[in-house]
């Protein structure tokens, strides 16, 4: 993989066409999305996982090394599989819930899709967060090692706050046995999001502090990507306006009824006061403005850092 990114960047087109290309088929998978029936939802589900992981995957080993890179996969996936079986098994800290057939095979009582799911969106989040807090050039020290991760955490979350209703609620890839106030969704989940995001982000920025990458200045192009992927992600959910026919109303499992434009309404406004906000913050933060080289393109010296590793 190193081979790979460091012959993209080497061609700067080349390499915006393949994050752009990524972008596109997952746009297109959260297009796919409101034709339930009409495509198999195990295909949805992996469009929505996989260009996101390979995004990361590319983009982050262009920053921080495919050590780097490969630190932060097993970080997501090892921290956020026991802390989602655990979850399952014991209910905590999410709530007591299970997952159903939707979502494909499991590892154990998850499926695998959502350990690889927690790599993509983990990555973005975590990227959107460190341009949000600025100094993307700069080594994680200080008081940032603790900032970052918290920051990261809250975007984070917000993916999941503005999607688990209509995952759980209206398309029961899990199931919260026991409902909850947020369309059926209990509010321990979201601490229990943020509380396993923010230690996985905090393993991750110790281990940055001790096995600092050589910094290069970036261009504004490169981190402009990840902000671009993740406003698509929150442009996504606004498709669920769209009404879908013969599905107006949907029961959670204790029995309540709840509208679906009422979930995809609530979810749509959470989405623009949340993802949407977070995306504007880190646009405007690489808006010309600020002290960055202004190339919209991947620089040389990346191929560079990439060669000399």
């Amino acid at each position: 993989m190193n081979k790979i990114a460091g012959a993209l960047a080497k061609n700067p087109t080349a390499t915006s066409f393949f994050f752009y290309f990524l972008i596109a088929v997952y746009a297109l998978s959260r297009v796919l999305q409101i034709f339930p029936g009409k495509i198999p939802m195990l295909a949805i589900v992996a469009l929505h996982v996989l260009p996101p992981l390979l995004f990361a995957l590319v983009h982050g080993v262009i920053f921080c090394g495919l050590r780097g890179i490969l630190t932060f996969f097993a970080l997501c996936f090892v921290v956020g599989s026991i802390v989602e079986n655990i979850g399952v098994l014991t209910g905590f800290p999410f709530g007591h819930y299970y997952f159903t057939e939707v979502m494909g095979p499991k590892l154990f009582l998850v499926p695998i899709f959502l350990g690889l799911a927690y790599l993509g969106m983990g990555y973005l989040s975590w990227t959107l967060a460190r341009v949000i807090l600025g100094g993307v050039d700069n080594a994680l020290t200080g008081s940032r090692v603790v900032t970052l991760p918290l920051i990261a955490a809250f975007v984070m979350v917000a993916w999941d706050f503005c999607l688990d209703p209509v995952w759980a609620t209206i398309i029961h890839a899990w199931i919260w046995q026991q409902g909850g106030a947020y369309f059926g969704v209990p509010v321990s989940n979201f601490l229990g999001w943020y509380l396993n995001v923010f230690i996985l982000y905090q393993l991750f920025a110790l281990y940055l502090r001790g096995h600092a990458p050589q910094i290069d200045k970036l261009p504004r192009g490169y981190w402009r990507m990840a902000v671009i992927f993740y406003g698509v992600s929150a442009a996504g959910n606004l498709l669920l306006l769209i009404p879908r026919s013969g599905l107006s109303q949907v029961t959670d499992a204790t029995g309540k009824v709840w509208q679906v434009s009422s979930i995809t309404t609530a979810c749509a406004l959470a989405t623009i006061f949340t993802m949407g906000a977070f995306t504007l913050l880190a646009w405007v933060r690489l808006s010309p403005g600020s002290s960055r080289p202004q190339s919209s393109q991947l620089p040389d010296i990346a191929s560079h850092r990439l060669a000399a590793r």
